[in-house]
């Protein structure tokens, strides 16, 4: 007897204690979420170059190079083929200048006159596209670097002394290399100048001064 009735007790004390367990779980679940807020994670720290990226960037920068001097030998062939092509057309070119300056002489209305005019503008545009030009030309000064001197010339009104007086043979320029030199008669004075004709029939004459740089900017 005494143990069957002990047995009533303690499920009812179980009973009593269960509301209070689900309580807690309901106010548990009342309570506000508190938001947490997320840390980026740090960006790696930078490491050494491996040994196969320091060998690709020098074998790029090689690459590089290479490419840059073998365009730069490509355009030197070229252009000193073309000069080589130009320099045996010279003769040619010449004497078609000279046939036509001899057609001038011709009526106007001639048909080889006119022919050899259109075949000159159809040559000098050509050679003006390729750069292809003359060096010389009368009443310029003077320039060793194009210009090969083999005389001298009386100077006149429309030269002075030390310019260009006579093109003895044309020379020509191409790509900004000479493909010939000119031979030309540079002028020199041989008389007296307008000034010292000046000073011997008024010797109280005195030429004005020059003016100087900075006299002449003002």
């Amino acid at each position: 007897m005494g143990a069957g009735a002990e047995t009533p007790n303690k499920n009812r004390s179980l009973r009593r204690h269960r509301p209070m367990a689900n309580e807690e779980s309901t106010r548990g679940n009342d309570t506000p979420e508190v938001p947490t807020t997320k840390v980026p994670p740090a960006p790696p720290e930078p490491s050494e170059p491996s040994d196969w990226e320091i060998r690709f960037k020098y074998l790029l920068a090689d690459f590089d190079n290479f490419r840059r001097r073998t365009e730069r030998d490509r355009v030197g062939i070229r252009v000193e083929a073309e000069a080589n092509l130009l320099r045996r057309l010279i003769p040619l070119v010449e004497g078609f200048q000279n046939a036509e300056a001899a057609g001038r002489s011709l009526p106007p209305s001639d048909p080889l006159r006119r022919g050899l005019e259109l075949l000159g503008h159809e040559l000098g545009s050509v050679l003006k596209f390729l750069t292809f030009a003359p060096v010389a030309h009368v009443g310029e000064p003077f320039r060793p670097e194009e210009h090969e001197a083999v005389g001298e010339a009386d100077t006149s009104t429309t030269v002075a002394d030390g310019d260009v007086a006579e093109i003895v043979q044309q020379g020509y320029r191409f790509q900004g290399g000479l493909l010939r030199p000119a031979k030309v008669l540079v002028a020199r004075a041989t008389g007296e100048t307008e000034a010292s004709a000046r000073r011997r029939t008024n010797p109280g004459h005195k030429d004005p001064p020059v003016p100087t740089v900075e006299e002449s900017s003002v």
